[in-house]
């Protein structure tokens, strides 16, 4: 593979290298040694396992006569603190493979997934596995990663390499890379329209937000972007508070929040520690009614492990619900649920990683090419897909995907009943509240840059 010099800066120069992992640093320290992966079982699939834990999965298909098989890379956390969530993206792009394989491939050949456990270790075995998926084993793309520290860490492989990642996953914006595809939310098509929503009449006509996240760079751009827009609307957080990434112990916090006394709680919390997050508020006496959690990486499959008591009520804000009726979405969940079992459920993420294994096979049977710069430049002609969820499209100047606004309410069955929604949203990774000037474009200049714009404290 052609090294290539990275050529595009993303990110506000305010922000160094060291602000961005500043919030990792100690959430890696809590994380448990490096273990090693159990095997695992998939449906109509085999696997061969490497030494140092590579699985190059076998996906049953019709076989192809275009040549050998196109391999692709998979990057999700299987171990530690974000398996809660990452495990099930590895899950329903194996099944995404595995249709493709069976409808004949791409370009008459089948895709050979070639699976890695980054640990949850975002600043360590993330981009080591990212450099060997493209320089070892070059990928054609690779789809991965969960939390933005994890993606801010495996970018500059992705940028000096010239690989391609697929990003399933809602995020804080303030990027725009040519070497990502976006597949979650933009800011504007998830935080501010939760926000909105919420100050208007039919969210309660909230005004008295209290920010809690864990400590990385997702939440605190994320909260950023809340407090600017709170501030153009002459309002402040009455509080904003960060846990790192696998806290256990909420007492303290919940009690601090009992004190500040705000009408609404935006939680930016990320993994396993939402459990203990809900089941403390539960345990002093915070309910729905009371003061809703307004969650936006609390789904379904996060609600797994929770008490449906403890949680009734409290809303979520994403783009895709299990729970939409429609054939489509009825035909993936079932698929789901038949391959990994009727516990199993689908949720925004779910939906994003499956339709991302799509636009990227529209992609290359667009371009006749497995080559990134000729996928890249197929992406860019405007593709679009029926994913679960209803038709989303790419969008060809940020490599963001178009998507609606929905707002869940947690049920007693442990899935939301969808009380808003929205029509497409254009993406827009730098909103102008909190990042004026920044703009992207790249089926022109790429990105332009605005104000420093500085996110996590020194």
């Amino acid at each position: 593979m052609t090294l290539k010099k990275r050529d595009s800066d993303s990110t506000p120069k305010g922000m160094t290298r060291r602000d961005l992992l500043r919030g990792a640093g100690k959430a890696s320290l809590t994380l448990a040694a490096a273990q090693a992966l159990s095997p695992f079982w998939l449906a109509g699939c085999s696997d061969s396992t490497s030494p140092s834990g590579t699985k190059t999965v076998a996906v049953s298909g019709k076989g192809g006569s275009g040549g050998p098989p196109i391999k692709v890379g998979i990057l999700h956390s299987l171990t530690g603190t974000m398996a809660i969530s990452e495990t099930s993206l590895r899950d329903v792009e194996l099944m995404a493979i595995e249709e493709i394989n069976k409808a004949g491939g791409v370009l008459g050949r089948q895709i050979e997934p070639i699976v890695e456990d980054p640990e949850s270790k975002f600043t360590t075995v993330f981009p080591e596995k990212a450099k060997k998926l493209l320089l070892k084993d070059e990928v054609a793309a690779v789809f991965g990663c969960w939390t933005s520290v994890s993606r801010k860490n495996v970018l500059p492989v992705f940028e000096e390499n010239n690989g391609l990642l697929f990003y399933p996953v809602q995020y804080e914006g303030n990027e725009c890379s040519k070497n990502v595809v976006y597949t979650g939310a933009a800011p504007n098509q998830q935080i501010l329209p939760a926000v909105e929503w919420l100050m208007g009449p039919k969210g309660g006509d909230k005004k008295r937000f209290y920010l809690l996240g864990s400590d990385y760079i997702f939440p605190r751009t994320a909260n950023l972007i809340i407090v600017r827009y709170l501030e153009s609307k002459g309002m402040k957080a009455v509080d904003e508070k960060y846990t790192p990434l696998g806290h256990l112990e909420y007492q303290n916090v919940v009690q601090a929040i009992k004190k500040a006394e705000p009408d609404v709680i935006f939680s930016t919390i990320n993994g396993d520690s939402n459990v203990n997050f809900y089941n403390e508020l539960a345990a002093q006496g915070i309910t729905a009614d009371k003061i809703p959690v307004v969650a936006v990486s609390v789904g379904e499959d996060e609600l797994r492990g929770l008490d449906p008591s403890k949680v009734k009520g409290h809303l979520a804000a994403w783009n895709y619900f299990q729970s939409i009726d429609t054939p489509k979405n009825k035909e993936f969940v079932k698929k789901f649920k038949a391959k990994y079992g009727d516990d199993r459920v689908t949720d925004d993420p779910i939906e994003a990683a499956y339709m991302q294994v799509y636009f990227w096979k529209l992609g290359v049977e667009k371009a006749g090419s497995t080559e990134v710069d000729k996928v890249r430049e197929a992406l860019h002609t405007g593709i679009e897909f029926d994913a679960p969820g209803g038709k989303v499209k790419l969008d060809p100047k940020t490599q963001h995907t178009y998507k609606p606004f929905r707002m869940g309410k947690t049920r007693d069955d442990k899935q939301f009943d969808v009380i808003y929604s929205t029509d497409l949203i254009e993406p827009d990774p730098y909103p102008q509240v909190a990042f004026p000037g920044w703009h992207c474009d790249w089926t022109k200049d790429g990105v332009t840059k605005g104000a420093d714009v500085k996110v996590l404290p020194k």
